[in-house]
């Protein structure tokens, strides 16, 4: 996969680019300290993946983002934890803090590269069907699969498709997140940012920005927050 690293900090653009070198299957490309210049080069380059840093001179990271090309994945790099959830609403795939520890950072470009290789598959004929009173069927990579709620985790919206992850493997069709949103049963499914949908059956704990379901951490959008809490947190609080 080609990448590039878009930040202000020549320390920052080294330490990550010795992070690709320790990481296999990764080219990088190019690497620039400021947006507009990574922009010139994106409009003439394939660029599978941007490491980006988001407090920047000018144009800052998520301003940037939103011009990045769909079909290129971005990971942002920062300093700062208080714009994750603004990262997950410009379709980021993964946020790492700096410094960054090549553990976590490998495990952000394994996810790129399972998103990478469900992408390239040919998703044709992309409605959910035959909704019933415990499951759907979805047509993903020239399949039908059968989806039982209950055995829904969440699900992730990602540039123009949706990842529905279940307790035992990720069905990824090509579909507007509200679409399948609007599908689902109010009382068991809310939307808590504009990337994820989670079943509420499967909350292990929650505190102010983030759900906890397993080992996945879901973001909580600020325009979704103050309903989720209402309707699916301080209602079922146990009273003293």
């Amino acid at each position: 996969m080609n990448c590039i690293i878009v930040d202000d900090e020549p320390l920052a653009r080294e330490a990550i680019a010795m992070l690709i070198d320790q990481t296999g299957n990764l080219n990088l490309t190019g690497s620039f300290n400021n947006p507009d210049a990574a922009s010139k080069f994106l409009a003439n380059n394939a660029v599978d993946l941007v490491f980006l840093d988001i407090q920047m001179p000018g144009t800052n990271g998520i301003e940037f983002a939103r011009t990045i090309p769909k079909e290129t994945f971005v990971v942002f790099t920062t300093a700062f934890s208080e714009f994750a959830t603004d990262s997950y609403e410009v379709d980021a795939i993964d946020y790492l803090i700096k410094p960054v520890r090549l553990e976590r950072f490998q495990k952000a470009v394994e996810k790129v590269q399972t998103y990478y290789k469900l992408f390239a598959a040919d998703y044709t004929g992309n409605n959910i069907e035959n909704i019933t009173d415990d499951y759907f069927f979805v047509k993903a990579d020239r399949k039908i699969f059968k989806v039982y709620f209950d055995h829904i985790l969440f699900i992730e919206g990602l540039k123009d498709y949706v990842v529905v992850h279940t307790d035992t493997q990720k069905v990824i069709t090509a579909m507007n997140i509200k679409t399948i949103h609007d599908q689902l049963p109010k009382n068991m499914f809310v939307r808590v940012s504009k990337s994820y949908i989670i079943n509420a059956k499967h909350i292990e704990s929650v505190d102010n920005n983030t759900v906890y379901i397993g080992k996945n951490e879901i973001p909580i959008g600020n325009i979704y927050r103050d309903f989720f809490f209402n309707e699916f947190v301080t209602k079922k609080i146990l009273s003293r």
